[in-house]
């Protein structure tokens, strides 16, 4: 019999990249390293049991990615297919912070009830987030069909925690975007840390290297501390970032079926 508070979290690569260590972390020349390529994964989460089913984030549109110069590896709605996921029907989405590979394919779940921390709704609904420095991580479609998801009653925000269902906890953080935040998952293998872009990629988080996208620079090292003594204290067994490509490789490879070679899992749905 399965437990209601525990679930299988599954982490599905649906793009990739190629950049430089200089264009992806924060001032990198003051860490006397030299540059480098670096790649940069892109996934969405799904967190699931016998009761429900909850997605974090939706990835990047095709115009999101094509005006970025990014590559599928497979579509999101091809990965949530091959899981059994309608994507027409009612879905719970959190959406961690709503740059445009986060947030590209909402307007493919008319009927979605979407959580967001309301810092972070507030500031893209406002004229500060159409600044170039902040609207070049975003697509005015994507940002519009967020905003009509909550004109028609779809859209939840809440500040600080949520607790969205036994086992499943929103935990806003900020720093890389106003609102940005985790999730934190209940498994049969201890909890499970979703990141998002709280961290991108575990050196950033183990070498202090801030992004170099950033809203507010405190905050962001604010979080690396917070993930920190989550980890310290034991209340986090696994922590997954955002966009390291060595993420699948941490967790326990799925081998077969559609997602193989793509999508890791921790946890099981007994």
């Amino acid at each position: 019999m399965s437990s209601d508070d525990e679930y299988e979290v599954l982490i599905a690569q649906y793009g990739t990249r190629e950049g430089h260590r200089a264009e992806v972390y924060l001032n990198y020349g003051i860490y006397g390293q030299p540059d480098g390529p670096i790649g940069m994964d892109y996934f969405v989460w799904i967190v699931r049991n016998a009761r429900r089913t909850v997605l974090v984030d939706v990835g990047f549109s095709v115009a999101g990615g094509r005006n970025r110069n990014r590559t599928f590896v497979k579509a999101p709605e091809e990965i949530y297919a091959a899981l059994g996921i309608d994507i027409a029907a009612e879905q719970t989405i959190v959406v961690t912070h709503a740059h445009y590979d986060h947030i590209g394919n909402l307007d493919k779940f008319p009927a979605s009830r979407i959580f967001i921390s309301q810092a972070e709704y507030e500031f893209w609904d406002s004229p500060m987030g159409r600044r170039a420095q902040f609207a070049w991580s975003t697509e005015d479609e994507e940002i519009d069909a967020l905003r009509a998801a909550y004109d028609a009653g779809r859209v939840t925000t809440f500040s600080g925690t949520l607790e969205l269902a036994p086992g499943i906890d929103v935990i806003e953080f900020g720093g890389h975007t106003p609102g940005v935040s985790v999730v934190k998952v209940k498994t049969s293998e201890g909890t499970v840390l979703l990141a998002s872009d709280t961290v991108h990629y575990y050196e950033e988080y183990e070498d202090d290297l801030p992004f170099a996208y950033v809203a507010d620079l405190p905050r962001m090292y604010d979080g690396f501390d917070r993930i920190r003594a989550l980890v310290e204290a034991g209340e986090v067994q696994h922590l997954v970032p955002g966009h390291d490509p060595d993420t699948l490789n941490r967790f326990t490879r799925v081998e077969d079926g559609p997602l193989a070679g793509i999508a890791s899992r921790i946890g099981r749905i007994s």
